[in-house]
């Protein structure tokens, strides 16, 4: 069973930081932030250049989620928890 699987269906089960894995962290769309603010954070925070971090917020808009950023459990953790920060809707699959 993937570890997706496995705490989508044990909400309390924690992925660990020592799997190995690379993970997902997905952006989604909210009727809260505008595009700059989304792009200025993307570039803060995930170090994507101008033109990354617009495509993912263009992206985000119109498709209401984009993978923004792959890595392991920790690095994506710190990004994730910064992003949240901001009041982004974050989720790390």
């Amino acid at each position: 069973m993937n570890i997706r699987r496995k705490y989508e269906q044990d909400p309390n089960y924690e992925m660990s930081s020592n799997d190995g894995k690379d993970y997902s962290l997905i952006l989604y769309n909210d009727d809260v932030h505008d595009f700059n603010y989304v792009i200025n954070s993307l570039m803060e925070v995930c170090k994507h250049d101008a033109v990354q971090a617009e495509q993912c917020t263009y992206l985000v808009h119109y498709h209401g989620n984009c993978q923004i950023k792959t890595g392991k459990y920790n690095q994506l953790c710190d990004i994730k928890n910064k992003l949240v920060k901001k009041g982004l809707t974050v989720e790390m699959i």
